[in-house]
């Protein structure tokens, strides 16, 4: 059996104990749960939507299960046990929806693009993505397969610079992290991420930013345990509560 077999049981079988990936919340208490795995860009909001949808539905816990979008596809291509699927882009969806794992037609709900992420006070003084190239420079971004990975390697395209990271993280979070704690001097993040900070990292802006947007698309799954809710929960986060909870936090219309 190969290595990528046995890490996609494991991660299914932890799932189905009822444990999600890194970040998840406990369900506290109820008689139903309802799973959502979510790219973790969306952490702070869909906490806040969560509660908001366990107060609408009484006797309902949700349970978050945050990573790398693509990380999150995979767990439920092979099998984990989810009945929301919420991506950073739309081809990370795209390996759900092949493998016939959505229920209907995923609909985009909000968009994001990227922003530097460097210390409070910018003391590398950081103000391009040009800037990023600096060898002096330790700067962070997710990897490849990420979504935010992959908006970065856009902007590479787009400018014909390469910055050269220290390190390619699992998930936009991680990144962020990483500025924070002030083991990197620059990173790649989304608006929305160095937002939710409340003034530990400063966000850079960069024009070169819009030419990858990411689109966020939603689907409740096929074989969702919960179907009903499901439905609930997305409609929540398309309709007015949930896009103002999310422009709130700094996403932008879809």
């Amino acid at each position: 059996m190969s290595l990528r077999a046995v890490v996609g049981g494991l991660l299914v079988a932890v799932m189905a104990a009822g444990c999600g990936g890194g970040g998840s919340s406990q369900p506290a208490g109820g008689s139903k749960t309802l799973t959502v795995s979510a790219a973790a860009s969306l952490t702070d909001v869909f906490g806040r939507l969560g509660k908001a949808f366990e107060q609408q539905n009484p006797g309902t816990s949700v349970r978050f299960n945050y990573g790398g979008s693509s990380d999150l596809a995979q767990q439920i291509v092979n099998g984990a046990p989810v009945d929301v699927f919420a991506a950073a882009n739309t081809s990370t969806m795209d390996t759900v929806t092949k493998a016939g794992q959505a229920a209907g037609q995923p609909s985009v709900f909000v968009t994001n693009k990227l922003q530097i992420a460097v210390p409070p006070g910018n003391p590398k003084g950081v103000h391009s993505f040009a800037d990023l190239t600096k060898p002096d420079l330790k700067v962070v971004v997710c990897a490849a397969q990420v979504p935010c990975g992959s908006a970065t390697k856009s902007v590479e395209k787009a400018t014909g610079l390469t910055p050269k990271p220290v390190s390619e993280e699992a998930d936009v979070r991680s990144v962020l992290s990483k500025v924070s704690t002030g083991d990197a001097d620059a990173g790649l993040v989304y608006v929305t991420d160095v937002r939710s900070t409340g003034g530990k990292v400063t966000g850079v802006d960069f024009p070169e930013a819009a030419q990858a947007i990411n689109k966020y698309p939603i689907a409740a799954l096929k074989n969702a345990a919960q179907p009903d809710l499901a439905a609930k929960f997305v409609a929540l986060v398309r309709g007015p509560e949930g896009q103002r909870a999310l422009q709130d936090a700094g996403f932008g219309s879809p």
